[in-house]
């Protein structure tokens, strides 16, 4: 493997010590990002939040360019523009004053490893001990209940509430959870967000995701990054979404299915929790016969006859 270091460069003056933060954000895009829920929630971070860059990707050496091309502006008899790719390193400021890093930009083509070991020495350098991500996966869920989300983690124990909706599958790869793979071999601490968007908007905006991804890194890492604007623009995209399945019945019909699957997918959870939760209270066997045994014991020192049938304590009457 060629040196990871040479994949990227520095672009500040400032000492590395001052530089430190305790989490990265990382955001490439990816195989799939349903809803565009990556995207606005990145986007959004950087756009209402002060930040600098300071290091940068060549990509020259990791993409595609003709596999996907980038956009050119062509101005009446020349050519204006070019919208040259780029992947950052931006260190953000939450409105308390809490340093944060957010790696943004395409998902590389080529040389996955020798990123991922790129990505690894600057988590090393700037002292970052935990990475978090966050993308949307069609789901067959309605957008009118709410977000869902399947939560992985390189340790169970950031992840408690965990509730998985899957068991051992096999998925087509992203540098993203190879990144989460190995940095978990490595022993830094990484745990993603896979948002459930409802299959039918994959290819919209889909801000409610966006708006629970954002809730979800709050919870786990307290960083004070305002949701006003993202829920607003959630808020737009609900009443298009809604004025879209107005003007079409089919779309309708198919929402209402979902929501009763969805429905009866939850009440059946609930019941099966409660039922857990009675039999919890339930005494066990050891109870039981500890129970007995007492009951015996106080029995034979009153001198009373143990071999009568009502002979018991009363929950075995």
């Amino acid at each position: 493997m060629q040196d990871p270091s040479l994949l990227y460069q520095f672009e500040t003056d400032a000492r590395q010590e001052d530089l430190r933060a305790s989490t990265m954000i990382v955001s490439f895009g990816g195989l799939l990002d349903a809803g565009q829920a990556q995207k606005l929630l990145t986007d959004h971070i950087l756009e209402t939040l002060d930040n600098e860059v300071v290091a940068s990707f060549d990509l020259d050496q990791l993409l595609d360019y003709r596999g996907r091309r980038p956009l050119m502006t062509f101005d009446r008899d020349h050519i204006a523009s070019y919208e040259d790719p780029s992947l950052l390193l931006h260190r953000v400021v939450d409105e308390e004053g809490t340093p944060f890093y957010v790696l943004y930009g395409p998902e590389p083509d080529y040389q996955w490893e020798r990123t991922v070991e790129a990505v690894r020495s600057l988590v090393r350098m700037l002292g970052v001990r935990l990475v978090i991500s966050a993308h949307g996966i069609p789901m067959g869920v309605p957008h009118t209940r709410p977000v869902g989300m399947t939560r992985y983690a390189t340790d169970r124990s950031l992840i408690t509430e965990n509730v998985p909706a899957f068991g051992a599958i096999r998925i087509p790869a992203s540098l993203e959870q190879l990144l989460h793979l190995r940095l978990g071999e490595s022993g830094t601490d990484a745990v993603g967000f896979a948002l459930h968007v409802p299959h039918y908007l994959t290819q919209m905006e889909f801000g409610d995701a966006a708006v629970a991804a954002l809730e979800s890194i709050h919870a786990l890492t307290g960083l004070a990054i305002p949701v006003d604007g993202l829920a607003a623009t959630a808020g737009l995209n609900r009443v298009d979404i809604q004025r879209q399945i107005a003007d079409n019945e089919e779309v309708g019909q198919v929402v209402s299915g979902l929501e009763e699957q969805y429905d009866a997918y939850h009440d059946g959870r609930e019941r099966k929790s409660l039922l857990a939760t009675e039999m919890a209270e339930l005494p066990s066997a050891d109870e039981i016969g500890e129970q007995l045994e007492a009951f015996l014991r106080e029995e034979t020192s009153d001198g009373s006859d143990t071999s009568d049938e009502d002979a018991g304590p009363d929950f075995l009457r």
